[in-house]
Parts: C-alpha cells; structure tokens; sequence
C-alpha cells in the first residue's frame, strides 16, 4: 500500500487552521476516510471493504486526525500476530491540511500505537519517487532496508524503510530471504535461506526448492501434501555439504495426529525409519531435547542458522507446523525469516524478514501438537570435507 504525503489531487479546500486533534478511528469514521482516501490518491486505494475490515476485524490501529469537524488525515498500522513488527500500511493527509507537520504528527502517534502493542520495529514501504515522504522518514530515524521494483500500480518502485522504536532490538545478519511458493515448503525455503546465509552460491530458485522438499517429505500430512521433519531436512542439509546438528524433544514419527488414516500413518512411520537410518550413517548429531530461546540465540552468536520448527498459531490464528530460519538475536529478541507470506491479509515479504519476537514468546511459540514437539536443525557451516 502506498505510503505518501506528496499531494496526488486537488485540494479540497482552503488549509485548515484549527489544531488538529489525532484519536483512535472508530466505526463511524468509515464513510469520511473513504472520502480522505479519495482525495488523498489517484491508484493504490484503500477501499471501503478494506477499511471495514480494519475498522472491525483486523489486527490493527487506525489512527485519525480530526480538524474543523472533518478528517484532515489518517495513519493505518498492521501488526504481525505475537511478533514485536509492525507496519506503517498508509499514511494519508488531506491535500487542504498540507503544510502544518500533521503527517509528522501521525507518524508519532503509529509509533506510540507500535510500541503500546509491544512492538519493537515499525516497517513501511514508500514510494520512491516521493522525495518528501522519504526525507521526513529519514529525519525522524528510518533506514532503508529494501528496494522493490514494480511494486505500486503504476509500476514505480518502493523503497521499504524500518525504524528500531525500543532499545535493545539489534540487527539481524545477512541472510537472503526466500518465501515458500506453496503451503507445504516452509522447510525447504527457511533451509535454503539459512544454507544461502552460509554459502552465498547456494540455489534459492524453485527447482531446488521443490527438490529439497522431495527429500525431506514425510509423504502424508493432514488432508494435503506431506510436511518435512527435522530429520529429512537435515539430510538435505548434509547432502549439500553442511555441517549440521538436529536437536528434537521426540525422535519418533512427528505430525502423525495430522492424520486420521492408519494406512497413512504406516507409510510416515516408514519414511521417518529410513531418515533416521540415513541420519545416523551419516554422523549427524541428534540430541533428544529442545533448544531454549538463550540457546538458539548462542548459536545465532557463534555464526550458525537455526531452522526452527513453531506453531503458526501464535503468529496466525492456525494450528498447523511451520519452519523458520532465526537470522540474529539480541538480549531481548529473536529475529526470524518467516517463508509464509500472507497476501490474503495484505502481508508482503516486509512483514516476514528479521521479524523480531521477544524471547519468551519464541519459547512459547516453538513447539508443535499436543505432545509439544520441539524441533530445531542447526546448519554451522560447510563440512571441512566438502569445503
């Protein structure tokens, strides 16, 4: 979504002299920021259904500045299930109330609203030929992390921009993000963006995707396609030269209560049996417990990638088992390379890179089922021998 305060239409009317007053939108703001969005841009609209949404349903703060009786402006925040990000969606002021600071004055109150939500980073994308968006970004504390080309309707590009809102949130490392391109490659992607971070010529396009999912699949999974453990991940990793390390609190069939047939269950049981097999041939560590929050981030501070398996309901409201690669770590965060990127909810990859969740949250978060599965494959580096 655009995120503006060039003028993009007419005014409406003269520039407003009242002080403006900035509050929470409620139900009843709806028409009037149809209005305001409207008059505020000419593509890459809000629209009526979408503002509803937000004003009723979504996990979000929409903030309004009222002048004169009327909307002189609004700011618009997402935010990412119980993770510390959130994202500045659209900022809009009236073309009449230009010139006063009010866009710096909703900026504040988005990231008052962040911080009250236990937010540590607010992110936004804008538009790159918006000089003067960007330049009051800048002004109060944003970094350019990302440029997107083709990215608005118009085909202009997007410079995607954070700001750090508490202290102690440090940067995550380099590590190239990667989202998964169907339901059922979360593994394969976090493992090629942790073995990408490790070894810069490591494939990131589909075709390996898929092929790291072929050899890590446990065949069967719920109703769809099989989900991959830490055993068949592992594997992959080793395969390609890593060093790797594969720490899990139950090293037997994971997911069998994802299924309801037995027949199904048997092939798992079976395709686990060979992982494990090829697993110890190989001479790859296992250790049968999990991995606390403080542990993961020390191996985040020796060099390493954890590839990390949670349940997705803490960050989107469904059970079901999702890999991530942990890409830093500071004495409160974890920052994790999320592959799931959620377009039904408008989500892009700026709400899935180096998404920081406070360190007991990730504890909760990192464990799966009602056997509470705890999975971690730790990629080091290249294997000397294959070095």
């Amino acid at each position: 979504m655009i995120v503006d305060t060039v003028p993009t239409a007419a005014a409406r009317a003269p520039r407003a002299d009242a002080e403006p007053r900035i509050r929470p939108a409620a139900p009843a703001d709806l028409e009037a920021l149809v209005a305001l969005e409207q008059r505020c841009f000419d593509s890459d609209r809000l629209s009526r259904r979408s503002f509803q949404h937000l004003l009723t349903k979504g996990h979000a703060a929409t903030l309004v500045a009222e002048q004169d009786g009327g909307l002189a402006g609004y700011a618009l925040v997402l935010f990412h299930g119980q993770t510390a990000l959130a994202r500045l969606y659209s900022l809009a002021v009236d073309p009449a109330a230009r010139g006063q600071g009010l866009a710096r004055q909703l900026l504040a109150a988005a990231e008052r609203a962040a911080l009250a939500e236990g937010c540590a980073v607010l992110r936004l994308e804008v538009r790159a030929d918006n000089a003067a968006a960007i330049a009051l970004y800048r002004a109060v504390g944003y970094r350019r992390f990302a440029t997107v080309l083709d990215y608005y309707e118009d085909h202009e590009t997007a410079e995607r921009m954070e700001k750090i809102l508490t202290r102690g949130a440090g940067a995550a490392r380099e590590v190239p993000y990667v989202a998964q391109s169907l339901d059922f490659t979360c593994g394969p992607a976090s493992l090629m963006m942790a073995m990408a971070a490790l070894d810069p010529d490591s494939p990131r396009d589909r075709s390996a995707e898929l092929r790291l999912w072929r050899e890590s699949t446990l065949v069967f999974m719920t109703s769809g396609h099989g989900g991959c453990g830490a055993y068949g991940l592992s594997l992959a990793a080793w395969r390609r030269g890593f060093a790797v390390r594969v720490f899990i609190t139950d090293t037997g069939p994971p997911f069998l209560d994802s299924v309801r047939s037995e027949e199904k269950k048997e092939v798992m049981r079976l395709v686990h049996q060979d992982f494990v097999a090829e697993a110890r041939v190989a001479g790859i560590p296992v250790e049968q417990r999990g991995l606390s929050a403080d542990e993961l981030a020390g191996f985040v501070a020796e060099g390493a990638v954890p590839v990390v398996l949670i349940s997705s309901y803490r960050i989107y409201g469904e059970k079901y088992p999702h890999w991530v690669a942990v890409t830093g770590a500071d004495e409160r965060f974890l920052y994790i390379h999320d592959p799931f990127v959620d377009v039904d909810q408008d989500k892009t990859p700026t709400d899935c890179i180096h998404v920081p969740i406070a360190r007991a949250e990730f504890h909760r978060m990192a464990r799966y089922g009602s056997a509470r599965l705890r999975a971690a494959v730790i990629l080091t580096g290249k294997r000397e021998e294959s070095a």
